[in-house]
């Protein structure tokens, strides 16, 4: 089965790590200064002096925007650490050695691909027999630089969604184009056998926006439709059915959801057939969801018969496959199932009766296991699992017992996910990387059972020396907390070990074992150590480490990340003054709260396009999306626990906080900008040093293409070492 949909992950969720992988325009009242210690606890548009920070494009914000990005440049940019990092970085993001990873479509190899020659990149395809070559021939299918340059516009590539009308090998792709590097995009009908855009297709205007193919004439797209037609957090609430030559205006509604909403989304599965059934994913918050199936003929929609807390996985042997993110006892079924579990059931008697069938028990993972998801093959079921947060990939088969599973055999002991499964390819790609193993791409016979080893890295920095360690600290409720250790094999516990501690902790995202060039070059060849926190509201042990830390139990995960920080000190692995601290996005959020919260803990701090302002958050941006998540301050004891932890209202003039840098982007469409701004004005107000690089650029990766990224990492490992390296140099 196929699926296509703006699913949560990807459309609504705060960006994951790896960052290192609608704005609210209103008339504000401002402060021309803030006197030292002045109260924004309230927070509110009369009380909080920097609401002007908040105009994104406004120009007394961009002046001081510019402000501080030409003094903290001028500081990090002096001596010769930073250019030679800069390179260092630039070598490894812009190297011909990386891993090409794709598509197949009809024995056709498709790849995005960023360099020094082309920056924004090329979409490319060569045969899978050339692909697997040490040097496949490349055909160029669209080439976004030479795009950008010809209609002199400022485009980012944000995917493709592709669909092949018959057996003929003609296939349709709406290619979505970013406005540097923003989550609004502009989709524009592409004929993949011409390589050109189809004349008279289908186009979008710019927004938040889903699409879906429902046939070759015919789309499902979710979009804004003018006044009034998104829901609080920014995204459509109404789907319409759109049929080729027709204005958009003419679409036929389908599907309207409320403005309460988080998002309303076109939703196609495809069955092993090749029957498309329509649809349409009501997201009603940021965890649960109604799916509705539209079928052809019928006015009236009807609904999927499974639980908000649950996400459609694919078919295979006619069984619709569905992971749970909440206890289900299916109604009228003496079945009980747990959060967590992968449940199964027959399409087609609930295609025919609109009745639930019997549902079965498909993999139930133990208190080590977390289960990643499903994908399904010409073939083949396979379920990608972690272990202790080691990652494994399992092939799924029913039989007259039950479901059965089978562990398919991979290198070692790392992290190991599908890079690429389609129920009409027999082909599998499997990913396998560890901290200091480069990444690996496998391919997985699905006839064979053989997993053969397709293209590896070399090599990027030198791991001569280092260990990988997997630790536990105790947190404040006496649960054990596990974290990764990369270090020198003769480092000494002694305190004086300059350590970097990363973290996320929220919307059930894993941390894992994972190879970064940029990081061993810039960090671990230095000598420093790496720590990767696998704190509660990630997903590592599924979905009740994750809703451990829900909204008023969040504080739960910033002491998980505090007793990390506070055992490496106790094992003699680091000190306060050797240990700093960085995150992104939700990760963001909790180095603004370790700031606040634990200033004493360490020296260096990198908060990344981060959540700050915890009692206006949800009016900015997609930031009411993420209310089921963090809490809403418009719920009274919501906001009294917010207001505990919110790091902008918990700013203390008379503190002693170590250094900040803040890194954020101004085309950042889903966490605003003016979270960073506004947390450094305080800084700025109350005499306190401070680092704050906003890329004009670079969506919420806060880097648009290779060049930047590369700019952004030298930067804060520039700061990073003259924060925790004893005696500094450049």
């Amino acid at each position: 089965m196929r699926i296509w949909t703006a699913t949560l992950a990807t459309i609504f969720a705060l960006a994951v790590p790896g960052f290192s992988a609608a704005a609210e325009e209103t008339e504000k009242t401002e402060s021309e200064n803030m006197e030292t210690g002045t109260d924004v606890t309230a927070n509110s548009e009369t009380t909080d002096p920097y609401l002007w920070l908040e105009e994104v494009e406004g120009e007394r914000a961009l002046d001081w925007v510019r402000s501080q990005n030409e003094r903290s440049l001028e500081d990090l940019q002096s001596g010769t650490r930073y250019e030679n990092y800069y390179n260092k970085a630039l070598e490894v993001l812009t190297s011909d050695e990386r891993i090409p990873y794709g598509t197949i479509r009809d024995g056709m190899v498709y790849n995005f691909w960023q360099d020094e020659t082309h920056v924004r990149g090329i979409w490319r395809r060569t045969p899978l027999e050339s692909y697997a070559a040490e040097e496949p021939e490349w055909e160029t299918v669209l080439d976004i630089d030479k795009l950008a340059e010809t209609e002199d516009k400022n485009w980012v590539y944000k995917g493709a969604n592709c669909f092949e009308p018959d057996d003929s090998g003609k296939w349709l792709c709406m290619v979505s184009l970013s406005d540097g590097g923003k989550d609004a995009v502009i989709q524009r009908e592409f004929d993949l056998s011409t390589k050109s855009f189809v004349e008279n297709g289908f186009v979008t205007p710019e927004a938040k926006q889903g699409i879906a193919w429902a046939d070759a004439d015919t789309v499902l797209i979710g979009t804004d439709w003018g006044e009034g037609t998104v829901t609080e957090s920014g995204y459509p609430y109404i789907v319409k059915r759109w049929t080729r030559g027709t204005p958009l205006s003419e679409a036929k509604e389908v599907l309207r959801g409320e403005t309460t909403d988080v998002g309303v989304w076109p939703m196609v599965i495809e069955k092993e057939d090749g029957t498309r059934l329509q649809g349409v994913v009501q997201a009603d918050t940021f965890f649960t969801s109604t799916y509705w199936w539209l079928p052809e003929g019928e006015e009236t929609p009807v609904k999927w018969p499974v639980p908000p807390k649950s996400e459609p996985e694919g078919i295979y042997q006619g069984q619709f496959l569905v992971s749970l993110q909440q206890d289900w006892t299916p109604e009228g079924q003496d079945v009980s199932f747990k959060s967590g579990d992968v449940v199964a059931f027959d399409l087609d008697t609930v295609l025919e009766t609109r009745e639930l069938p019997p549902v079965s028990l498909v993999f139930h993972p133990d208190e080590t296991q977390a289960v990643n998801g499903v994908a399904v093959a010409d073939g083949a079921a396979l379920l990608s699992i972690d272990e202790n947060v080691v990652g494994k990939v399992l092939k799924l088969e029913p039989g007259a017992d039950g479901w059965t599973t089978s562990e398919i055999a991979l290198p070692g002991k790392g992290q190991s996910g599908i890079a690429f499964a389609d129920k009409d390819v027999d082909t599998v790609f499997l990913n396998y990387e560890g901290f200091l193993t480069p990444d690996s791409l496998l391919r997985y016979d699905v006839a064979t059972g053989e997993v053969t080893p397709l293209k590896s890295l070399p090599a990027k920095f030198d791991t001569e020396g280092l260990a990988v360690e997997q630790h536990f600290a105790t947190s404040t409720d006496g649960t054990k907390i596990p974290y990764f250790i990369i270090h020198r094999e003769d480092m000494e516990m002694t305190g004086d070990t300059p350590t970097l501690l990363y973290g996320y902790g929220g919307f059930q995202v894993s941390m894992n074992p994972s190879y970064s060039a940029v990081r061993g070059r810039l960090w671990l060849e230095q000598g420093g150590a790496y720590v990767l926190a696998n704190i509660r509201g990630g997903g590592e042990f599924g979905p009740e480490w994750h809703q451990a830390g829900l909204k008023t139990k969040r504080q739960i995960v910033y002491d998980d990340f505090i007793a990390v920080g506070e055992d490496l000190i106790e094992r003699g692995i680091t000190s306060t003054e050797h240990l700093g601290i960085m995150g992104g996005s939700n990760g963001g959020l909790l180095m603004g709260v370790m700031l606040t919260q634990r200033p004493d803990l360490w020296d260096a701090v990198v908060i990344q396009v981060p959540l700050l302002d915890m009692l206006r958050y949800h009016k900015l941006l997609a930031g009411a999306s993420w209310v089921d998540e963090y809490g809403s301050p418009d719920v009274p004891e919501e906001r009294a626990f917010l207001e505990t932890i919110s790091p902008y209202q918990n700013f203390d003039s008379q503190a002693d906080y170590p250094t900040p840098f803040f890194v954020t982007s101004t085309k950042d469409d889903r966490v605003h900008p003016g979270h960073a701004r506004k947390m450094a004005k305080l800084f700025e107000e109350s005499g306190k040093p401070f680092l704050y690089y906003e890329n004009i650029d670079g969506g919420h990766s806060a880097a648009a293409n290779q060049k930047e990224t590369a700019r952004r990492t030298a930067l804060e490992y520039t700061y990073l070492h003259r924060r925790l390296f004893p005696e500094s140099g450049e």
